[in-house]
């Protein structure tokens, strides 16, 4: 639904703003977000972390790996309730591990929220600055091929511009 009425408006209001001299403008989101000096901190910042997460869950799977193989060498000497203890503690580590797997997605999506969302806003605040000082109508991000095709002659790409600006 989204295409089509983006397709209408691709149509249909250059048409219009040609007509009537409205100018426009599209640029790659994307592009320039990670073009932006503040992009690569907050990924360095995130990377550092999930890093850390990383170790974490490595020793802890190391640490799950080492008493599950003395369970396993020792299983047939146990006595039932020493081996259902054992058992017992295993799962309760996996378990552990389980739950702090799922905290640690949700923390890093989470860090990754709070470390782009400033980075995000000032690109929206020099947009909203540019377009205003441009007069354009609308500006358009072209990223997942939502704009197939803009008539250089009708609309403006400020990729460039952007870059520059952000920099």
């Amino acid at each position: 639904m989204k295409k089509i009425i983006l397709t209408i408006i691709c149509v249909v209001f250059p048409l219009i703003a040609g007509a009537q001299g409205i100018k426009f403008a599209y640029f790659s989101y994307e592009e320039v977000l990670k073009a932006m000096p503040e992009y690569t901190t907050a990924t360095k910042s995130v990377a550092e972390l999930r890093a850390k997460y990383d170790a974490e869950l490595k020793r802890a799977e190391d640490d799950f790996n080492s008493k599950y193989e003395d369970f396993l060498d020792g299983q047939r000497s146990f006595a039932p309730s020493i081996l259902r203890k054992r058992q017992a503690e295993l799962q309760d580590i996996m378990d552990k591990n389980i739950v702090f797997k799922r905290e640690v997605d949700r923390l890093l999506k989470q860090a990754e929220a709070d470390a782009y969302t400033p980075v995000k806003r000032k690109l929206d605040a020099v947009l909203r600055e540019m377009g205003r000082q441009a007069g354009y109508a609308f500006i358009i991000n072209t990223d997942n091929n939502s704009l197939p095709y803009a008539n250089s002659a009708m609309g403006e790409n400020i990729t460039e511009s952007l870059k520059a600006a952000l920099r």
